[in-house]
């Protein structure tokens, strides 16, 4: 955080930012609250200190209440900033970058969680045995499916949710924190049975391949993985550990959400449709911190999922070692210990937070510039 503070202030140093809020919004929230409650009269960034640069001051009438600019906009009959089509379209570009740059972490991390024997001594000597045995290369396994994956998810995600948001707030635009958390939980129970779960079933069954000679590997590529499921186990193979994937991303989607709305509220002091667009640096920030509870909450249920569909069919006259959602839960329990059911968190927390900030920092400059745009209509 630290070193995000001193980057922002060495860049923006002797540089005023201009006005977030633009006259026409406050004009708008005037005429729409006249009598009752007063938008604030700017968002801009001061000069009088370094971290003023960065750190949005509202000046507010005295004895007046604060209206959000999203119910000043909705109360005037208009649309609370972009469509969830942009949204959507902003959500995919991040995804795409994100998985380019995190794929190593995601394969170390399934990796740690497939261990059963203690083969890796941590997440340095997983990266170190992994790049020795098999080469560098090995380090992007999955990507393809992993990188389409994150881009469909992503682009659901954040159109769902924009979508589940528009539909749950009241008459003045108002969106409660409940309701928040809501479209967040249904934005992700949406992206686990319409994306996730198939593409990780694929994801993981060839990242616990090991060695990079094709021929002596049982699937040669994405598709052949995919067919193979298919063939072997049936379509329903690739929903394998959908039951934990909807908890864990509908719990994920729920505190990442309303987390994100929290911290751009609490530290730049930005609301939804306000027409204020973030630094790229703010972006990171709040959302790599959004993206910290998720993970923590949900660990259980990643390493169920990862247990569930790295599991192939079991062979005629021989049962599977994890018969269901309950029951993988029961028996890592039982045979692992309390802990292994966090197997993977380190490596999910390097992953996972920084992935947001990036997925956060390309969808709210996509998104801030479609709000500009449609203003300057």
């Amino acid at each position: 955080a630290r070193a995000v503070v001193v980057f922002i202030i060495i860049t923006e140093r002797g540089r005023r930012r201009k006005e977030m809020s633009h006259h026409s919004l406050r004009e708008l929230a005037s005429s729409a609250c006249v009598g009752s409650s007063s938008f604030p009269a700017s968002t801009s960034y001061s000069s009088s200190s370094s971290f003023d640069l960065f750190i949005p001051s509202a000046k507010e009438n005295s004895g007046a209440t604060t209206t959000t600019g999203a119910a000043a906009v909705a109360a005037a009959g208009k649309t609370i900033g972009v469509s969830p089509a942009i949204k959507a379209v902003s959500g995919s570009f991040g995804g795409i970058i994100e998985a380019c740059c995190l794929q190593p972490v995601d394969v170390v991390k399934t990796r740690l969680q497939l261990d059963k024997t203690g083969q890796y001594k941590g997440i340095a000597d997983c990266f170190k045995q992994i790049q020795a045995n098999e080469g560098t290369k090995a380090l992007w396994k999955g990507l393809t499916p992993f990188a389409t994956h994150l881009c469909f998810k992503y682009m659901l995600r954040m159109g769902t949710n924009a979508t589940f948001q528009a539909g749950l707030r009241d008459e003045n635009g108002y969106l409660s924190t409940q309701r928040r958390m809501l479209a967040g939980f249904g934005a992700g129970v949406c992206e686990a049975v319409m994306i996730v779960t198939p593409f990780e079933v694929v994801k993981i069954r060839l990242q616990q391949q090991k060695g990079l000679d094709a021929s002596k590997l049982k699937y040669k590529g994405t598709f052949h993985c995919a067919k193979t499921i298919i063939a072997e186990e049936g379509v329903k193979g690739l929903w394998s550990g959908v039951g934990p994937t909807i908890a864990r991303n509908g719990t994920n989607q729920m505190c990442l959400f309303t987390a994100k709305a929290q911290v751009d509220k609490t530290l730049w002091g930005k609301h939804d449709g306000d027409g204020m667009v973030l630094h790229p640096a703010q972006s990171l920030v709040s959302g790599g911190l959004a993206a910290t509870f998720g993970p923590i909450a949900t660990g259980p249920f990643d390493v169920m999922k990862t247990r569930l569909m790295a599991q192939a069919k079991a062979p005629p006259g021989t049962e599977a070692k994890y018969k269901g959602f309950l029951h993988a839960g029961v028996v890592i329990f039982r045979e692992e210990g309390i802990f292994a059911m966090w197997k993977g968190l380190l490596p999910r927390l390097m992953r996972i937070p920084p992935g947001q900030a990036i997925t956060w920092m390309v969808a709210d400059q996509v998104v801030g510039f479609v709000e500009r745009r449609q203003e300057e209509q």
